[in-house]
């Protein structure tokens, strides 16, 4: 006969994925075949209370509601959506919604996964039909935004962490490092594995072997950030999940990249502990480069911490940042400073930050001015991650700093390029540029007349009228 037990397959799946596992890797951490894990996660076999206590005692996962989230949950999440306006015309009873559920959790969760694009699309078609910019409207349905806000609020410095931190960066030092203090604190042995056994993680926790795995690829500042980052997981999770309740986020997806970006705001203050760096950015005039063979750092890394130097009473030069692709995308944006981005509808292609891909890795500096008049400074390089192996793939990006023209001084690379020379004229985005004879420009702004060009065709892309 066999043992009773409840279904959690789609559970039991994302709890697999989450810790970035392969059936094989919990089948051997439970001690049962991989095809009964394959089983249990499409439903055909129950999940016993045996097993149930080897994924509690394996992982650190307190399952003592585990099986009551799995249906109530999806089942609310579903009818919330079949409660919006484009589902009127469908008769859904209550009874047929939790029936889809129990009966195809993965198609449910599939529906609810296309509502959420479907919405944020909504979001930014709203603010590019009102030329909104920043992340205002729309913020609490897109956890991206929402979380952007909840940073620049905070103008990205969280001192509660930075004092944490820097406690145990000392603590770090004196065990001789990462891996030492790693073996010494929690009894975890630091090992570096091939590519093809990581099975696309970069890092794993195996609590069941007492290893915490790195792939092998990985250069020397992305392992040290990573053996940092789950530190912070294991050391700080009172305070980033503290910090995090403060941003009252409205959905899970939200809170998740929250706890993530403390999660890897803590490993920044452990590798760059505050008072150090903060002096020594003084010192160096805000040179990346140097700070960086200084603390062992990327070139990114060492940007992104300048953006977090904003302590009472400790406050460096406040920054923007920004990383793009090659298409434009913004994957990540940060702001302590005061400089104007837009949401949605891209940035200005005259800002050189689109442009340093034609010149990798070498240090662009450009004044911008803004329609308002409003001066800034900007650094861009281009930056890389994935490789270390031949045939691994590789991902370029470029990144921007940019402070306010009369910070500029402050830094090394003014130096050569010096606040007389012209500023580029660039726009927030060309939907909200009123520059009349920009030829880089790919749309007409909000608010103007497109002239007809039956006898007259500018230059620029569009002619439109002065009101």
């Amino acid at each position: 006969m066999e043992k009773q037990g409840v279904y959690l397959g789609p559970r039991l799946r994302r709890l697999r994925r989450d810790l970035g596992l392969t059936q094989a890797d919990m089948a051997a951490d439970l001690e049962i075949s991989p095809s009964y894990i394959a089983l249990m996660e499409r439903n055909q076999r129950p999940v016993t209370a045996e097993t149930l206590l080897r994924l509690a005692k394996a992982y650190k996962v307190d399952f003592s509601d585990f099986a009551e989230q799995t249906g109530p949950d999806l089942i609310a999440r579903l009818q919330t959506v079949m409660r919006d306006p484009i589902f009127a015309d469908i008769d859904l009873v209550p009874l047929e919604i939790a029936d889809a559920v129990h009966s195809f959790p993965g198609i449910a969760e599939a529906m609810l996964r296309l509502y959420t694009a479907y919405k944020e699309e909504q979001f930014a078609l709203a603010d590019r039909r009102q030329g909104g910019f920043g992340d205002g409207a729309g913020a609490s349905g897109d956890p991206v935004a929402a979380v952007r806000n909840f940073l620049s609020a905070r103008r990205n410095c969280f001192p509660v962490l930075d004092v944490a931190a820097e406690k145990l960066s000392t603590k770090i030092a004196e065990a001789g490092g990462l891996p030492d203090y790693f073996k010494q604190r929690h009894q975890l042995r630091v090992r570096r594995l091939p590519s093809e056994v990581m099975a696309g993680s970069l890092r794993r926790l195996d609590w069941h072997r007492k290893d915490l795995l790195l792939d092998e690829t990985l250069d020397t500042a992305s392992q040290n950030f990573q053996l940092a980052q789950q530190l912070a997981y294991l050391e700080f999770d009172q305070e980033i999940g503290t910090a995090t309740q403060e941003g009252n986020f409205e959905t899970e997806s939200a809170r998740r990249l929250a706890h993530r970006a403390l999660a890897a705001y803590c490993a920044a203050a452990i590798i760059m502990p505050y008072a150090a760096f903060a002096k020594a950015v003084e010192t160096r005039r805000y040179d990346i480069e140097a700070l960086s063979r200084q603390f062992g750092t990327s070139f990114e890394q060492t940007a992104h911490r300048l953006t977090t130097l904003q302590k009472p009473g400790h406050e460096r030069i406040p920054f923007f940042f920004i990383r793009v692709d090659v298409a434009g995308n913004v994957s990540k944006r940060l702001n302590s400073g005061n400089f104007p981005f837009a949401r949605h509808g891209g940035g200005c292609p005259l800002w050189s930050v689109h442009q340093v891909f034609t010149t990798p890795r070498k240090v662009v500096t450009q004044w911008l001015e803004l329609p308002d008049g409003q001066r800034f400074f900007s650094i861009a390089r281009t930056v890389s991650s994935g490789g270390g192996a031949f045939g691994a793939s590789r991902v370029e990006r470029a990144i921007a700093l940019v402070c306010e023209a009369h910070h500029a001084e402050r830094l090394i690379y003014s130096r050569h390029h010096p606040q007389a020379a012209a500023p580029t004229p660039i726009g927030i985005a060309c939907r909200l540029c009123q520059r009349t004879t920009c030829t880089s420009r790919s749309e007409p702004p909000i608010g103007r007349q497109i002239l007809p060009d039956d006898y007259r065709r500018t230059e620029a892309p569009f002619g439109f009228s002065d009101s």
